[in-house]
């Protein structure tokens, strides 16, 4: 049995893994083919697109939106690259316009990154959730991209936005979860007074292992983009991703048995065959 469906407002997905279309690259060229191979083995039903990073048309005049099925993807822009409230807002008003030229239900969505600088690429707690409150004043469906503080994530909540993205590590950076009692933390607290609502853990997923821990951490899905485009064969990590969010899921709500310093028998000590020393 897989996983139920994840609903974010108003929206309801079957994948709880979020899959960018980044870095898929041939010869320095963006490789449109490998890409849409990756997404359908990741068994994906989101795929994000940064606005203002994704140039629409290539050299050879190819779209990055000719090769995605619009009718089977929800499509989320991303605000990647903004460093400013103010160009965040407008990079998501960009991707609204286009979407909407295209009588896309993901039009109103917005996968909100505003970051502090280039070198870390790490959110901007003030001019994150300054943005966050302006879009959602547009109208805009929020999905916020955010440090692992639990402080920030409530402010985000509280403001509006349909769902809290912290990150398990720096974008692109492949070292996995790396305060897993944050986002454990941040979890308790936001879904205290509402057990439904979505957290997606963003960022840093550099293997399977990975994805199935934040599931283990009771995170609602996982967002990743460099994990399987940077990865050898990204059609077969992708599939290992897709794998991995349902063994997290599963394992989650089965529930772990406790951590203990020494070893416990699986078999009963009671009834067994005499030792020989004992005869």
């Amino acid at each position: 049995m897989g996983p139920e469906p994840l609903r974010i407002a108003g929206f309801s997905f079957r994948s709880r893994l979020f899959v960018g279309t980044g870095k898929y690259l041939r010869n320095g060229e963006p490789d449109y083919e490998l890409m849409r191979a990756a997404l359908e083995a990741s068994g994906c039903e989101v795929v994000t697109v940064a606005v203002r990073r994704e140039r629409l048309y290539d050299r050879q005049g190819r779209s990055l939106l000719d090769y995605l099925d619009l009718q089977r993807y929800t499509i989320l822009p991303n605000t990647a690259g903004c460093f400013t409230a103010e160009d965040a807002v407008r990079t998501a008003r960009l991707g609204r316009e286009l979407l909407e030229g295209l009588n896309h239900p993901g039009a109103r969505w917005v996968k909100l990154e505003v970051l502090a600088e280039k070198k870390t690429l790490l959110p901007d707690p003030v001019e994150t959730l300054k943005a966050a409150e302006m879009l959602i004043k547009e109208g805009f469906i929020v999905m916020a991209y955010s440090n692992d503080d639990p402080v920030l994530a409530r402010k985000l909540k509280d403001a509006g936005v349909a769902s809290v993205m912290p990150l398990g590590s720096p974008i692109g950076s492949g070292q996995g979860i790396l305060n897993p009692n944050n986002i454990r933390i941040l979890l308790e607290d936001l879904k205290s007074d509402d057990p439904n609502y979505p957290v997606i853990v963003d960022a840093g997923v550099g293997t399977a292992s990975d994805v199935t821990i934040a599931m283990e951490l009771g995170a609602d899905g996982v967002l990743l983009n460099t994990g399987i485009a940077g990865a050898r064969d990204p059609v077969r990590m992708a599939r290992a991703m897709r794998y991995a969010i349902e063994a997290g899921y599963h394992a989650y709500r089965a529930g772990r048995i406790p951590r203990k310093p020494y070893a416990s028998a699986s078999s009963p000590s009671e009834g067994v065959i005499a030792s020989t020393a004992a005869r």
